[in-house]
């Protein structure tokens, strides 16, 4: 059974810095591209960062480039969202979700796992 979990959330000031955690098993990790999903109340959930299963290719947001890294550990079957200089725009659950296949990887349609989400909350 395949199991994403991610932790790391919290609440936090504007400014601040956070790193969510995203936990895999039951798949192998390595091989699949592996992206971070936000959504905020009333809103639609979007698209944040991705990497390809074999690192060669990282995707981030406009709204997030520069501020957020997504990174990866294949020994430890996870996968990181470094957060720093955060806004009270970026407040949202956040998701973790894998994929296989060649299917664009900035599209939550795309994506064949999914995690249960971590709250972010960053107060102004």
């Amino acid at each position: 059974q395949v199991q994403l979990v991610e932790s790391g959330g919290g609440l936090v000031q504007a400014g601040d810095s956070l790193r969510l955690s995203c936990a895999a098993s039951g798949l192998p990790f390595s091989t699949y591209d592996m992206g971070w999903f936000r959504q905020a109340p009333g809103k639609e959930r979007e698209f944040v960062a991705a990497i390809r299963w074999s690192g060669s290719n990282i995707y981030y947001a406009d709204s997030v480039r520069g501020r957020f890294t997504i990174s990866r550990d294949n020994v430890n079957n996870r996968r990181y969202l470094q957060m720093n200089s955060l806004k009270s725009e970026d407040t949202a659950v956040y998701y973790c979700a894998a994929k296989f296949g060649s299917a664009v990887i900035t599209s939550e349609e795309s994506y064949n796992y999914w995690g249960q989400g971590t709250q972010v909350t960053v107060s102004s």
